[in-house]
């Protein structure tokens, strides 16, 4: 599936492909420690959200998932 954004249909790409590894290779082992894709995932995040700023995509009101959501800033 592509994403939102032309722009962002590769790093998308990148993002789950590095998930996908992850999810089968560590995380279904009991191995869930770390984050290897955390930086690829905000990559993603920024240009969709700037996607969605340029197409003007109304989001009020849509809660966001994400690694941070949930934490503060002093969390680990």
């Amino acid at each position: 599936m592509n994403s939102v954004g032309e722009a962002c249909t590769e790093l998308k790409r990148e993002y789950d492909q590095c998930f996908n590894r992850w999810f089968a290779e560590k995380f279904l082992k009991g191995e869930s420690a770390g984050d290897p894709c955390g930086q690829l995932f905000k990559r993603y995040q920024l240009c969709v959200q700037k996607a969605i700023k340029e197409k003007d995509i109304p989001i009020e009101g849509l809660e966001f998932m994400g690694p941070s959501k949930g934490k503060t800033e002093n969390s680990s």
